[in-house]
């Protein structure tokens, strides 16, 4: 039996669909729980892909996000889910890196809140998109990203 406070959950622990752009997909919320402490959480994902919306080429990138929860931890299936739902989504670099941070911040209203969009060559250029909330709480051990530049193959 599903505890109360996991009762909303409608993604976890059933099978669903791929959602078929951003805007469908939904992030889902759990209680922190850990009051009093502010631990930093870090997604990882080094394979995203979405579009290019003016060729419809695929784009590549590294996102790194951590934040500090508040009242809220994002589920990390609907992470996953919510990221894939780019796949097939024509958007920019910079718009793309902004609308995750943006539905992360609405979702979560964390303490604090980092992005690290470490986007592949386009055009021969790669381009990193970073964007945070503001200043970490005092205290918090924030470590770097661990994404180099980009050097091409060597």
């Amino acid at each position: 039996m599903v505890e109360a406070r996991y009762a909303g959950l409608e993604q976890l622990g059933h099978e669903v669909q791929a959602p078929a752009s951003p805007e469908a997909a939904r992030l889902e919320r759990v209680p922190a729980e850990i009051q009093g402490i502010a631990p930093l959480i870090r997604f990882t994902c080094p394979e995203f892909t979405s579009l290019c919306p003016i060729t419809g080429q695929p784009d590549f990138a590294h996102f790194v996000i951590d934040y500090i929860p508040g009242d809220w931890l994002v589920e990390s299936k609907s992470v996953k889910l919510f990221l894939h739902s780019f796949r097939n989504h024509g958007i920019f670099h910079e718009a793309c890196t902004m609308m995750i941070a943006a539905r992360l911040v609405e979702t979560l209203a964390p303490q604090w809140l980092r992005v690290g969009g470490y986007w592949y060559p386009r055009g021969g250029i790669p381009i990193d998109v970073f964007w945070q909330t503001g200043a970490p709480p005092a205290g918090a051990w924030i470590p770097d990203q661990g994404v180099a530049a980009f050097r091409g193959r060597g």
